[in-house]
């Protein structure tokens, strides 16, 4: 198309109420339309005129007639397939939400205008800040791709909540040896059946640092994702791509009180998963989601309080920071990247 063959005219149709303006497409030869959005004649040829500019400076593209359904269907199998399962879980959420709340027929349609009242309507749900900034950060790559693969013409701007900007405050805090005692104490209270399992995985995730998600699927197996690696000198980790924040495979160190925790285990028990945290019910391994439950109940009970101002009891992830910063006080940082196993060392030095 030659830009200096388009004219973009006003017109005025009798059945509707604002002008409208049309161009007539040079290739296809067909009548495109829209709407000026007013009555006065003046004004109609202005915005015709700056649309005219922008078809000529190739700065107009027509909005994408696909689906929402459509785009988020693309989206899952070519693009979040490919990624982290936590990943995936997240970006499903937040696309749940919105079509929860805004119900979008078309991709299109989701504008500034529309996720502004998407986040209003989450905050008045009683959504924390935070939690609203996490779903617009797996919004915004969704429609990044959608714009590298011809669905959008660009991605819609999103003005993300300010509370959620700038250094983020911790929830917790570490905890004293003298409360996790407490904690180990209120183990049988919470879990009357089987805590000598939890006695034994909050003592692990004491002295390893694990992250909930790795401490539950810890293994003996050789071909399990996080497994104990112990064909060295020293026990160590060793974690798949699929199994490992940072995406690569890694053999990395361990404390050596985790170690000789670990090697206490007879030799005849070293198979399937190092914590044997199964439902009472089912007898089957339980989620992350639900060990972080029952931790969380252990903290309420031992009444060990890591963050006054939300009334938050000790969590798993409260005994990790522990771990983080008992051995700050003892290795370089670089050291400690490893140990926590940080994918960059500023992560390290944030928190």
């Amino acid at each position: 198309m030659r830009d200096d063959e388009i004219r973009v005219t006003v017109i005025r149709y009798g059945d509707r109420r604002f002008f409208m303006m049309r161009y007539q497409d040079p290739i296809t030869g067909r009548q495109i339309a829209r709407s000026t959005g007013t009555t006065s004649r003046r004004e109609a040829e202005r915005r015709a005129a700056k649309w005219e500019a922008e078809l000529r400076e190739g700065r107009y593209r027509p909005a994408s007639r696909i689906t929402w359904a459509e785009f988020r269907d693309q989206y899952e199998q070519q693009k979040l397939a490919s990624l982290a399962e936590k990943t995936q879980e997240a970006a499903a959420t937040a696309m749940n939400h919105l079509e929860r709340v805004i119900d979008p027929q078309r991709l299109a349609s989701l504008t500034p205008v529309t996720l502004s009242r998407f986040q209003t309507a989450l905050r008045r749900e009683g959504m924390k800040d935070a939690t609203i900034a996490a779903y617009l950060a797996h919004l915004r790559p969704a429609f990044s791709w959608a714009v590298s693969m011809g669905m959008l013409p660009k991605t819609p701007e999103i003005h993300m909540p300010k509370r959620a900007k700038g250094r983020r405050l911790m929830r917790g805090r570490p905890i004293t040896t003298e409360e996790f005692e407490r904690m180990i104490k209120a183990v049988p209270k919470v879990r009357k059946s089987d805590p000598e399992h939890w006695d034994r995985y909050l003592t692990g995730i004491w002295l390893s640092g694990l992250r909930l998600e790795e401490s539950a699927v810890l293994s003996w197996d050789e071909d399990a994702p996080f497994a104990v690696d112990l064909s060295g000198r020293h026990p160590r980790f060793r974690i798949y791509a699929e199994a490992e924040k940072g995406h690569q495979d890694r053999l990395l160190p361990m404390t050596p009180d985790f170690a000789a925790f670990l090697l206490e285990t007879p030799n005849d028990e070293r198979v399937g998963r190092v914590f044997k945290l199964v439902g009472l019910r089912t007898g089957k391994p339980i989620t992350p989601r639900r060990v972080g439950r029952v931790v969380s109940a252990i903290g309420r009970r031992a009444k060990v309080v890591v963050n006054k101002a939300e009334g938050k009891f000790a969590s798993a992830h409260d005994l990790r920071r522990t771990f983080g910063t008992r051995w700050a006080r003892r290795v370089m940082p670089a050291t400690l990247q490893l140990l926590m196993r940080h994918r960059t060392i500023e992560t390290t030095m944030k928190y």
